[in-house]
């Protein structure tokens, strides 16, 4: 059970880039039946609400029992002096991580121009555009966009080339930004002159100028960064929400300021 609900902490940290709390669940909103229920919750600070973001139940042997499910066991301590019914009952567990996990992602990384994709999630890593002046050679530009492409593919990184005629590559930029693509590489005369490209981040918006002969490693860089400083940004953004209470007045009031409370809990029902 614990092993499963560490899988799911490094899947929101580590790939999705989303801070998360793991815990145990009160025996009100434990799973009906099971022995016990264990979490990890995330936290929105834009609206101040904690979502459940997985869970991972122990079952215990009470499904076992109500549907016979037996497994042979020779060892088993209870069987010893019943030589002909070697059985005992199985112990289960129970996971579940699901599609909200995309809506948590979202809604932590995202902003006013729309999606921030996590690199190490992103269908598209780096989205190539040109960038030609009227009088360029389109096909030239072209042909290093390509080039890069290939490059960048090769080495593991996911990249796609934009070179629909029909768009502006201002209109280009705005549609990959709202797509949530990590980074964008953008090429014109200049650049393919100073055998360059310009790579801009999405997440902050920062541009860099990069050797065409060096590409590889920067973007590999570049793409490590945008991940990092997406989870410290959000760890950040959760962290100064959190509020220590210990009264109901001060709960209340904490819940009505978007906080993520730490309170005082007790499990013990009143006789």
């Amino acid at each position: 059970v614990l092993h499963i609900l560490e899988l799911y902490r490094r899947i929101y940290e580590e790939f999705l880039a989303v801070p998360v709390s793991k815990g145990r669940k009160s025996e009100v909103e434990k799973f009906a039946g099971g022995l016990y229920t264990t979490s990890v919750e995330a936290f929105i600070p834009n609206t101040g609400r904690g979502i459940q973001a997985a869970t991972s139940n122990c079952l215990g042997q009470n499904f076992a029992k109500m549907f016979e499910i037996f497994f042979e066991d020779e060892n088993d301590p209870a069987q010893k002096k019943k030589e002909k019914n070697k059985r005992s009952l199985v112990w289960q567990n129970s996971w579940a991580y699901t599609t909200r996990s995309i809506g948590v992602m979202v809604m932590t990384h995202g902003d006013d121009k729309g999606l921030v994709l996590p690199p190490r999630v992103a269908p598209i890593q780096v989205m190539v555009i040109p960038d030609p002046l009227e009088d360029a050679d389109m096909t030239a530009i072209k042909e290093v966009c390509e080039t890069i492409v290939y490059t960048l593919s090769q080495a593991g990184i996911r990249a796609d080339l934009d070179a629909r005629e029909n768009y502006t590559p201002e209109w280009k930029h705005s549609h990959w930004e709202m797509k949530g693509v990590p980074l964008r590489i953008e090429i014109d005369v200049k650049d393919l002159a100073n055998k360059q490209v310009r790579v801009v981040r999405r997440d902050n918006g920062a541009k860099v100028d990069i050797p065409s002969t060096d590409l590889v490693e920067h973007v590999q860089v570049l793409l490590d960064r945008i991940q990092d400083s997406l989870f410290e940004t959000a760890k950040q953004k959760r962290d100064a929400c959190i509020e220590v209470v210990y009264t109901w007045d001060e709960f209340t009031a904490a819940v009505n300021d978007k906080k993520l409370i730490l309170a005082p809990w007790c499990d013990e029902e009143v006789a």
